[in-house]
């Protein structure tokens, strides 16, 4: 099957023709006929299966018909994260270049006043954040009693981000009249129940069984110590030990991320980071370094583990066991995309047994355990460096090169023995002692002599050209 015969019309067909794809996906044969002919539908399936065109595709030619109203968007797609919806909102450009659509981006983190413009000329299609979308809906600079199309993505991540609230009170606002369709990975219950109320008759389409993760990908549990030090290290060892050529590891903890990312600077890496206390202007710059190359490791926060289409990931690194097995499923949907392969490694301390179950029941997978880390460990560091090589108590302590041998080669030990000193001249006066550089020609018993190399300092009397006497 090809593209021509999903219904699409030519302007598109040359658009798609353009970025090299020539085959539908499975979940794009089945939905976008179905969509073409405005039926409500539920479709699930996993992440990079190439779902975002089975929408898109078909919502273009569906909107090169009509014309949009000022603060009137024709269409709306809600995505749960500001990444997602400017991936979406690319895909527009993309396959959207040989037709007049006009489209807007509401998305937290960047300036309200370019949006609230852009909603004024009007727009056929929005993309948007919940939390955006109801910020400018209660502030009056957008209607929505003439979007006719409604896409709910990534329903699944909602939920556990908590929009649910909000994308009920959003569909209360649009027409009754509507097509809407609906997308996740997984369908739990309160998701079936959004779409019992919302949707109308919707054709249920079932790409792969819910939370199953990609054939395409090879899966590895790590055990490791638990220490986050341990942990860097191993993380280091798969890095350099892999083929890895574009790598996305996931932490659980904003400061976990910063932390890695900083160690595997430090250690030659070309990495960065992105993660929920970065703005949307940095965050998006950081993508970009990603997909160019200028970095080709990204330490991430469960806010880049849906929806982001990254070409050509190798790897995907687990630094810490995912709290829910959902997300297991979507972080390392990030590699093995578009037929590619992938491998994912999930490292797992004495703590993350009951995770890794956890997950293991929902994919019905049962994850195999790497008993060898590929490579050569790393050298092990000792826990302080010293200042400079320690001999060891019963060896002869060497002179340095360039001064000759000393009379007698002592061991340690025997150089800690004070040496014999010639008795010093008794003090004049109790109150008023003779300061004189002479009296005190005793070297100190400071650092120094903790060291436990040769004295280098004067231990012979103080010629009379060098005394100088002290007065108060």
């Amino acid at each position: 099957m090809s593209f021509a015969d999903l219904g699409l019309s030519d302007e598109l067909l040359r658009a798609v023709g353009d970025t090299g794809y020539t085959e539908p996906t499975p979940i794009q044969a089945s939905a976008i006929p179905s969509v073409l002919m405005m039926r409500d539908m539920v479709a699930i399936a996993q992440t990079g299966t190439g779902k975002t065109a089975s929408f898109v595709l078909p919502m273009i030619d569906i909107l090169a018909h009509g014309r949009s109203r000022a603060r009137m968007p024709r269409s709306l797609i809600l995505e749960p994260t500001r990444e997602l919806a400017a991936q979406v909102a690319e895909n527009f450009e993309q396959y959207g270049k040989y037709h007049k659509l006009s489209m807007a981006l509401l998305i937290g983190g960047v300036q309200m006043g370019d949006q609230v413009k852009a909603l004024e000329k009007g727009v056929d299609v929005l993309i948007a954040t919940p939390g955006r979308l109801m910020d400018l809906f209660q502030r009056g600079k957008i209607l929505l009693t003439g979007c006719s199309m409604l896409v709910i993505d990534e329903a699944d991540r909602m939920l556990d981000m908590g929009f649910i609230p909000d994308i009920e009170e959003i569909c209360t606002k649009l027409p009754a009249q509507r097509q809407t369709l609906l997308f996740s990975a997984t369908m739990p219950a309160p998701i079936k129940k959004l779409a019992d109320r919302f949707l109308t008759n919707p054709k249920t389409i079932e790409v792969a069984r819910p939370a199953t993760t990609n054939t395409n990908i090879t899966q590895w549990v790590v055990p490791v110590k638990g220490q986050a030090f341990e942990k860097r290290k191993v993380v280091r060892q798969l890095l350099r030990g892999e083929d890895v050529r574009t790598a996305i590891i996931f932490c659980n903890r904003k400061t976990t991320v910063r932390e890695l990312n900083k160690s595997l600077q430090g250690h030659g890496f070309k990495s960065g980071e992105i993660h929920g206390d970065m703005d949307q202007s940095a965050r998006i710059a950081e993508l970009e370094r990603f997909k160019n190359g200028d970095i080709n490791i990204l330490v991430a926060s469960d806010v880049a583990a849906r929806g982001l289409d990254v070409k050509g990931v190798s790897h995907v690194v687990n630094f810490d066991a995912p709290w829910h097995p959902d997300d297991y499923v979507h972080r390392i949907g990030r590699t093995g995309r578009a037929g590619a392969t992938g491998v994912a490694y999930t490292l797992v301390g004495p703590d993350d047994a009951e995770n890794i179950q956890n997950i293991e029941k929902l994919t019905g997978e049962k994850i195999k355990t790497l008993d060898a880390l590929p490579g050569e460990p790393e050298e092990e560091r000792p826990a302080r460096a010293p200042r400079r090589e320690r001999a060891r108590r019963d060896e002869p302590v060497a002179a340095p090169a360039d001064e000759a041998a000393p009379p007698s080669r002592r061991t340690r030990s025997e150089q800690r023995e004070p040496a014999p000193r010639a008795e010093a001249p008794a003090r004049q006066s109790r109150e008023r002692p003779d300061r004189t550089r002479g009296q005190y020609n005793e070297p100190r018993r400071g650092r120094r002599d903790r060291d436990d190399g040769p004295d280098d300092g004067w231990n012979g009397p103080i010629p009379d050209f060098l005394q100088v006497t002290l007065t108060s």
